[in-house]
């Protein structure tokens, strides 16, 4: 029978992956109640010991030694005469302990020494999951949904059930009985009905922790990921830098053909995510926290923390992206309130500074000898107008000349015609 119940408590701890020593201490306290119940008082000091190897238990109470014990005070109350019995060295006010046969419980004692174990497991049981998850705070877990409610998905972590409340969710996703995937442990509460376990599949740390599982030099702190703004779903940026000379940051994120992009992607559903290289000067980062627009210029004002960049006026809709999408990144990113401002003129003065840049080979005019330049050449021009005018002019009387001298020529026969008829 020992064995029998030394084994029912193995399989307590198994399954509910709690200690043998607290499935001990529930059993002991269930006995406890149930001796007040049956055979105690509800204020009599009462304790009991139970045997690790046989699971055999033993019951000790303690009352107080008086010199008579008073009415309805027998279980809290002990006679100088009696305790002498126990210990003859006993002092009235002092407390005795005398061990207590074992005692058959009846089915009430038994049905609350029942519940007090079940009581005490599951406490222990929630005390196990809160510190097993508090250490798990800020990974990432492999896990199972057990079942949507409401909108709610609640995740199978394994000794524990996480709640993927619908700002945590994807939106692009639709979450299933069965479904595998991995969740990022946001916090871990303690509330009456146990500890809650809030994941999160949107959180923008869980794609640091996806990185991290991909890019093994993270770990050696060769490259590292500064910062990371995301939108869940739609479109991440992250800050990456080397620590070590000659090594590519970006190149080292992306992997080879993308393959470690990739993979971090597959994770969140396709999401696109942007790789940029942190840097020190806070133009460069800025510029590079607008990839993949063309930056030509970019102003800050420090106390207002405000910048404003300036881009070529076709890639204008391109730096701000889809509904802002791409500039309020951007922003996220750096810390800084970026203001797009695009350049109708951005290719003169691209322009104007090439030409500056370049060596002066041609000697420079001054203003008054270029214009009187200008006039003397627009002269043979006018010469020519007048020219062709003249032409036109003398054409044009030469062919009245010849129409007339031909009307005379038809006259003549038409005449000579009118005298033959005489």
């Amino acid at each position: 029978m020992q064995n029998q119940f030394l084994s029912a408590i193995e399989q307590i701890c198994e399954e509910k992956g709690i200690t043998k020593e607290s499935v001990i201490e529930a059993i002991e306290a269930a006995l406890i109640a149930a001796y007040k119940k049956d055979f105690g008082d509800k204020d009599q000091e009462v304790r009991v010991t139970l045997d690790n190897e046989s699971g055999e238990a033993r019951i000790f109470v303690s009352k107080e030694v008086v010199k008579a014990v008073q009415e309805g005070f027998e279980m809290l109350q002990i006679s100088l005469e009696d305790a002498k019995k126990i210990n003859a060295d006993t002092k009235l006010g002092e407390m005795v302990e005398y061990e207590e046969d074992n005692k058959e419980f009846g089915r009430v004692a038994a049905q609350t020494a029942k519940q007090v174990i079940m009581q005490r497991i599951r406490e222990a049981e929630r005390e196990v999951v809160f510190t097993e998850f508090s250490d798990k705070e800020g990974q990432i877990i492999a896990s199972t949904v057990q079942r949507v409610e409401r909108g709610n998905a609640y995740i199978d972590l394994g000794h524990a059930v996480g709640v993927l409340f619908p700002n945590d969710q994807l939106p692009n996703e639709r979450y299933y009985t069965g479904q595998r995937l991995k969740v990022y442990v946001v916090r871990v509460e303690q509330t009456l009905r146990g500890p809650q376990i809030v994941v999160s599949r949107s959180h923008p740390e869980m794609i640091r922790r996806l990185f991290e599982m991909e890019v093994p030099e993270i770990s050696n702190d060769s490259v590292e990921i500064v910062a990371i703004a995301r939108e869940a779903g739609m479109r991440t940026k992250i800050a990456v830098k080397s620590n070590l000379e000659g090594v590519d940051p970006v190149g080292t994120f992306v992997g080879g053909r993308g393959s470690r992009v990739q993979a971090v992607m597959n994770e969140i559903g396709e999401e696109k995510i942007d790789i940029i290289a942190f840097s020190e000067d806070t133009k460069e980062y800025i510029a590079a926290a607008l990839s993949p627009t063309k930056v030509l210029s970019v102003k800050l004002n420090e106390d207002a923390k405000k910048a404003v960049v300036k881009v070529p006026e076709d890639q204008l809709s391109l730096a701000i992206g889809k509904a802002g999408q791409n500039v309020r990144l951007a922003a996220k990113l750096t810390g800084w309130n970026v203001d797009i401002d695009g350049a109708d003129d951005a290719g003169v003065e691209e322009t104007a500074q090439a030409v500056e840049d370049e060596p002066k080979t041609i000697k420079t005019q001054d203003l008054e000898e270029s214009l009187i330049a200008e006039v003397s050449d627009a002269k043979p021009e006018e010469d020519a107008v007048e020219t062709v005018v003249t032409e036109v002019v003398e054409e044009t009387t030469n062919s009245t000349d010849s129409d007339d001298k031909t009307d005379a020529k038809e006259e003549k026969p038409t005449k000579e015609k009118k005298a033959d008829s005489k």
